[in-house]
């Protein structure tokens, strides 16, 4: 039988209260205790647990962000794509407060992203606004100190690009040298609780994940090389006007 708490936090939701709903969770917590909550977590719709969770992040914490498993987590994280937000910066904030809240489960929470469908779609869209640092970092494992955040892949040449792509498949197409190294930097060096630890932890905890990142992001880069030739073949083409006037002129 659905926790009537559940039902409640669903309506609330579904009127637009966001923070109605939470506080109707966090309500649980405070008069049955955390292990009601974190029960009641596995009946609540994945989109109303992120509808939730989205609204929070390390400046703002929610007893729903402190209590959700890894895997209530998950099934939530994948839905984040229906949101069509750009940067994904909503996706960034919310999880960092989630996987961080405690360090020594950062890679629990990643793995169990991993493993649910469309969870590498999630964590590739993590590291959105930082994807030439990510790949910069799985070539070299080391963080740029000088990196010109402001000059990101989107700005890029389509040969440069083109050159990113080769370097990546040569990398892939060596075996595990993405991988296998050990770390060149180590991790109390870079414990941001932000993208660069994440970066470390897939990379040297769970690098199969890391690995298919990698190859997301390698994907993304080959569609905007084809989006950007079609655009400059379409800019080539003469237009109907112009074609016209060149074969009047041309008798």
């Amino acid at each position: 039988m659905t926790h009537p708490v559940v039902t409640k936090a669903s309506q609330l939701i579904l009127a637009g209260d966001l923070s109605g709903a939470e506080t109707a969770l966090a309500t649980l917590a405070d008069t049955e205790g955390d292990d009601a909550l974190v029960t009641v977590l596995n009946d609540v719709p994945p989109k109303d647990l992120l509808a939730i969770m989205r609204g929070f992040d390390g400046s703002k914490q929610s007893v729903v962000n402190m209590l959700v498993t890894p895997e209530q987590f998950a099934r939530a994280v994948v839905l984040e794509a229906r949101y069509r937000d750009q940067t994904h910066a909503a996706l960034h904030g919310m999880m960092n407060a989630v996987i961080y809240r405690d360090e020594d489960m950062t890679a629990e929470y990643l793995e169990a992203i991993g493993e649910i469908d469309g969870g590498y779609e999630a964590l590739t869209n993590y590291f959105a606004e930082r994807d030439e640092e990510l790949l910069d970092f799985a070539m070299s494992g080391q963080f740029a100190e000088d990196f010109n955040s402001d000059r990101g892949l989107e700005s890029r040449s389509i040969s440069w690009l083109n050159e990113k792509i080769e370097e990546i498949d040569e990398a892939l197409h060596e075996g595990n040298s993405l991988t296998s190294s050990r770390p060149k930097v180590p991790r109390a060096e870079i414990a941001d609780h932000d993208w660069m630890e994440t970066a470390w932890v897939l990379r040297y905890e769970l690098p199969d994940i890391f690995e298919q990142i990698v190859i997301a992001l390698r994907d993304r880069l080959a569609h905007h090389v084809e989006d950007l030739e079609e655009g400059v073949a379409a800019d080539q083409q003469p237009s109907p006007k112009a074609a016209a006037e060149e074969e009047e002129s041309a008798l």
